[in-house]
């Protein structure tokens, strides 16, 4: 049974108070706040551990170096990478997409060429494509999301033609919690044309489900670590490794190349061509953690406590009148985005604070995404492994409350 007191006492924020009422998260979505383990990992780092890595001998370097590249390990181990040299640590999931964006843009792509996104991208899958295709001359082409927030897979595969070069798409939507059918979708768009580079971005669904990319067969999968439970400033960039080996750098500087001299630079192998400069080392060990401590408690056991807090929140906001959920989904994540009739969205926020409760309004991040489901602002639940039955209770109570006074 899923021991959710447990978990609660594992987050040091969880026990504060605002207004002098009790914290109310629902705002993982954006960023997960910190168990212990992380806080004391990245403490100890910076307190005994600390040195540079892949550059000194002596032992502190090499102690650190160590650490750093056992997170490697773990997030290969994570989503069942084949290689560890399939992981590319970098700064988030935003400039994964963009190292991506910029790397094809170099090598793969050709005016003409055709690049589909989704209507329901965060702008961080949305926006490198679009100036990718401002840049080069390329067509973009944007797949359509149907009324209850499922992503229309018929149309999807419509746009598919010899020319498509990229697919660039969610698993999981950061405004209505829909899981895209990724590997269903990546079977079928290669069958149309084998050639397609899938990039998913998986950073709101590592935190939901369990992801196996070998069984996804996408050719690239970003997420960040702030999400996860872990720090900020780090993410990942999983990619087939042929695919690595043919793409060019990002970013140059120390660390990422073979050999230099006056005449010519050559390049490290993957993943260590696309991570010039110093890493945030101390970052990426509190990472590590922030993995051990997801596995300790089971991703899939957090999916299944979610789903059931999720359905009980969806029951409980459709008895509100004048309230309506944008996104009604079969298959979604632990994310609920509304609006109520006659209120504005950021008063609602604003009042909920008040409270206590902690709540994403406005566009999320993906205003096309609204623009699509008709409305230009919402309020956006979202859950993480120490919400509870009780705190949703609570919300409901003073939502309530707060559309009172807003009508």
């Amino acid at each position: 049974m899923y021991n959710v007191k447990k978990v609660r006492n594992d987050f040091p924020f969880l026990k504060q108070t605002i207004n002098d009422k009790p914290i109310v998260f629902f705002d993982t979505g954006a960023s997960a706040q910190k168990p212990q383990v992380v806080i004391d990992a990245v403490a100890e780092a910076y307190k005994f551990n600390y040195a540079n890595v892949h550059r000194g001998v002596y032992s502190l370097s090499q102690e650190a170096s160590d650490k750093y590249e056992n997170v490697r390990l773990k997030v290969q181990k994570f989503i069942n990478a084949k290689s560890s040299d399939e992981v590319v640590i970098t700064k988030g999931t935003t400039e994964a997409i963009n190292l991506l964006a910029s790397s094809i843009s170099k090598s793969v792509v050709s005016p003409g060429d055709e690049i589909i996104v989704t209507e329901m991208e965060h702008h961080a899958n949305f926006v490198p494509w679009q100036m990718l295709c401002e840049d080069k001359s390329l067509n973009f082409k944007v797949a359509k999301v149907n009324d209850n927030g499922e992503l229309d897979v018929k149309n999807l595969l419509s746009l598919v033609t010899e020319k498509t070069k990229v697919l660039a798409i969610t698993l999981c939507s950061n405004v209505l919690g829909t899981i895209n059918p990724i590997k269903e979708i990546i079977e079928k768009v290669k069958n149309i044309n084998p050639n397609v580079l899938v990039v998913v971005d998986g950073a709101q669904a590592v935190i939901h489900s369990k992801v196996d990319v070998q069984d996804l067969n996408c050719d690239f999968f970003v997420f960040s670590s702030h999400k996860l439970y872990g720090p900020t400033g780090v993410g990942v960039l999983y990619g087939k490794y042929d695919l690595l080996k043919k793409l060019p750098p990002y970013n140059y500087g120390g660390d990422m190349v073979d050999d230099v001299t006056i005449d010519k630079t050559t390049f490290a192998l993957p993943p260590y061509k696309f991570e010039a400069g110093t890493p945030d080392i101390v970052g990426t060990i509190g990472f590590g953690q922030a993995i051990d401590y997801v596995n300790s408690v089971g991703i899939d056991n957090i999916a299944s406590y979610e789903q059931d807090l999720l359905k009980y929140a969806t029951e409980q906001l459709k008895k509100i009148d004048g309230l309506k959920i944008i996104g009604e989904a079969q298959n979604k994540a632990g994310v609920i985005t509304f609006v109520v009739d006659g209120c504005n969205s950021g008063d609602i926020g604003e009042l909920l604070a008040i409270k206590g409760m902690c709540v994403r309004t406005g566009k999320h991040c993906a205003h096309p995404l609204l623009y699509r489901m008709g409305v230009t602002s919402t309020v956006r639940m979202s859950f993480g492994m120490y919400n509870t039955f009780e705190e949703i209770d609570l919300f409901i109570k003073a939502l309530k409350k707060v559309i009172s006074q807003l009508k």
